[in-house]
């Protein structure tokens, strides 16, 4: 039998001496032994040759003498425990450990759970030691750690109990749920925290990496968002006063399609209070996704971290959390499973908390009633998107295109700034006009691909330079009603008549008196497949209107003022209810306009200050704007003969005149006669006449 002498000294420059007694307590005390040292030699030559046994690794499986090697180690423990009591790990994982001590205030023997938890994620030999005792209970656990540190089992489940720092800060927590390893069982704040910690000395908020991170100011200021100005008039005090007095349980939920500006938001706020900002993080060091679990636990370790500074917390994409259940399949989501917890911490952070998502849909009611604020941060509107475009793109485009993008009623800012981004980076090798086109293209692109229309190629608020309202018989003077609205810059009106008559061109035209610009919605636009979309769709549209100080024109609005009496689904009924509180809290001019005037609500028409019919042209405004196109086409005047068949025109329309200069594109119109037969053509398909090919 080999004769064992112990090494001079048993603990080799590469492990720290707190480490070895932490091996050895595993190895002796807790029986890990007997899985270290078997009969032919040991389990792990490098963890032997670290605690002072390397005489006995080459002694062969004859000569090896496993209860003098079981001898030879409990005297090494026994002179470790004398030696090495006091021991100290590494300086910069103790230097760590104190600097988040004083920012949440750990006990002492927090700071050694921190520290052994942190080594166990972080050293390979430690972690393969504490294997050898097996699966372990959470109740196995807090024994374990006792002998570990020589500490007092009851002082270790105090401090990993759900309400100590250490669990309520995210830095270690223990997995309750069934056995596994000691590594398994104890849970750190994020997978990159252990080499965080040991491997250099750090501000605390950097040690945080991958959980959360300071934000950058914003490219925006809060003059971007005067669209929810009644809002922010709201929030920027309360959360002035929150901050100041150290409220409790302050949480904003901000919610609003992709690109409209969320996080910008959140960043222009704490510029504007001057506090720092911190988003949870939603990916980890390594660019992979952190699951909802993971993210809440990173917010939990923020509002720890962040209670003593001036600071506001952002988590954006929260659908993470409130919404990655599956209802088909009765997987709740990861709020509804922690759903006390949450309550709690809505209830109690002291950080105050900007939440963003892309929707509300499916968020737990429970939960909305918990939030100081909710509102939505919608598209902006045009007069918004004009000055979007002015900021990020004036030397893109000119003013006249620029008012015709801002006419797409979903275009975010988000998706401006990133095309104008592109095209600047390329703007010298496709050239002025190029650079332009290019940038409608990559606009179009997105809203097509977002499922959106894609932009107009013309202006649809611009009117005809023949345009007159002379031109267009009503049973009402239009001039006298424009100047009325003027005086009063408020009014309801519903114009009804037949396709073509100049409903739509009127609206554009006392847009233009006012001065205000125009907000168009057609059925196609306010209509939507889901329960409760059209009422949300109509109410967005009235507050665009109210929010630009604009004339609201809803085109068709038969669609949505059908007699109620008749409605055969709740959702009919709906519809008008909410039209009809819209027109009624509407305080600008909205005009209404409609082919069919059979069948609409009786209350709904009583809304309407004024009901104007629009008619089929007269012979006499007929031939006088025949002779305007004319003109415009450098047409000779009409001869006399041509007026007999003008004046057999009884469904001509300004439409009409509009539809035939649209083909005079591909399609030349060379004299007046040609002029009057495409008129005749256009005519006889509204008489259901087959129509003449072609001009006379």
């Amino acid at each position: 039998m080999a004769k064992f002498r112990p090494r001079p000294s048993a603990n080799p420059a590469s492990i720290d001496a707190g480490l070895v007694l932490w091996l050895f307590r595993i190895l002796v005390p807790l029986g890990g032994h007997r899985e270290f040292v078997k009969s032919g030699g040991f389990e792990n030559d490098a963890l032997a040759e670290g605690l002072g046994l390397g005489d006995w690794i080459d002694t062969g499986s004859d000569a090896f003498d496993v209860k003098a090697v079981r001898s030879a180690l409990r005297q090494l423990h026994c002179k470790a425990e004398k030696q090495w009591t006091n021991a100290s790990l590494p300086v910069c994982l103790r230097n760590n450990v104190d600097q988040l001590s004083n920012l949440v205030g750990l006990s002492a023997t927090d700071c050694r759970v921190l520290e052994f938890a942190v080594t166990l994620h972080n050293e390979r030999i430690l972690d393969d030691a504490a294997d050898w005792l097996g699966q372990l209970s959470s109740v196995k656990v807090f024994q374990v750690l006792s002998v570990v540190l020589n500490l007092p089992e009851s002082e270790i489940r105090a401090s990993l109990s759900a309400q100590g720092i250490l669990a309520r800060s995210g830095l270690v927590s223990v997995e309750r749920c069934g056995s596994s390893t000691l590594r398994g069982k104890l849970d750190l704040l994020s997978d990159g925290f252990a080499d965080l910690m040991t491997s250099s000395e750090a501000d605390p908020i950097s040690l945080l990496r991958g959980t959360i991170s300071a934000a950058g100011h914003g490219n925006l200021n809060l003059q971007n968002y005067c669209h929810i100005q009644r809002s922010l008039e709201i929030l920027l005090p309360y959360l002035r006063k929150a901050s100041k007095t150290g409220r409790k349980g302050v949480n904003i939920f901000l919610h609003g399609s992709p690109g409209t500006g969320k996080s910008q938001l959140a960043r222009a706020i704490a510029d504007e209070l001057g506090c720092e900002l911190f988003e949870v993080a939603s990916e980890d060091a390594d660019g992979d996704p952190v699951s909802g679990e993971r993210r809440l636990r990173a917010f939990r370790a923020a509002q720890s971290f962040l209670s003593q500074r001036q600071a506001l917390i952002v988590f954006d994409e929260v659908e993470d959390v409130f919404n990655d259940g599956d209802s088909l399949f009765g997987r709740k989501s990861t709020a509804q499973v922690r759903k006390a917890w949450i309550n709690r911490s809505l209830e109690e952070n002291p950080v105050p908390t900007i939440w963003l998502s892309n929707s509300i849909y499916g968020l737990d009611p429970a939960f909305i009633r918990r939030f100081d604020m909710v509102f939505e941060l919608p598209v902006p509107p045009k007069l918004q998107r004009e000055r979007i475009l002015r900021d990020a793109c004036s030397d893109l485009l000119d003013p006249e295109r620029i008012s015709r993008i801002a006419e797409a009623e979903t275009l975010a800012p988000a998706v401006v700034t990133k095309a104008a981004s592109v095209i600047r980076s390329i703007q010298a090798e496709l050239g002025p006009k190029g650079s332009a086109t290019a940038f409608e293209q990559l606009i179009c692109n997105t809203l097509e691909a977002q499922g959106h229309r894609p932009l107009a190629r013309t202006d649809p608020s611009l009117l005809s330079d023949v345009y007159d309202p002379c031109f267009i018989r009503a049973d009402a003077d239009l001039k006298s009603v424009a100047d009325g609205l003027v005086a009063a810059r408020a009014g309801r009106l519903c114009l009804y008549g037949p396709p073509g008559t100049g409903k739509s061109a009127y609206a554009r035209w006392v847009a233009e008196q006012l001065d205000v610009p125009l907000v168009v919605r057609r059925a196609s636009d306010l209509m939507s497949k889901w329960l409760g979309e059209n009422e949300k769709n109509i109410a967005r549209a009235f507050n665009e209107a109210e929010q630009d100080g604009a004339l609201l024109l809803i085109d068709e609005v038969d669609s949505f003022l059908q007699d109620r009496q008749g409605a055969q689904r709740g959702w009919e009924v709906s519809l008008v209810n909410e039209m009809l509180t819209q027109m009624e809290s509407f305080s600008g001019v909205f005009i209404a306009s409609t082919n069919l005037m059979e069948g609409l609500d009786q209350a709904a028409l009583r809304r309407f200050d004024l009901k104007v019919r629009f008619d089929y042209l007269r012979h006499d405004q007929a031939w006088e704007l025949l002779c305007r196109y004319c003109a415009r086409l450098k047409f000779p005047e009409p001869p006399v003969d041509l007026m007999a068949r003008v004046r057999g025109l009884t469904k001509l329309t300004p439409g009409d005149f509009a539809a035939v200069m649209r083909q005079h594109r591909f399609r030349p119109i060379e004299t007046s006669a040609t002029l009057v037969a495409a008129l005749e053509a256009e005519c006889a398909v509204k008489d259901g006449r087959k129509a003449r090919i072609g001009f006379l």
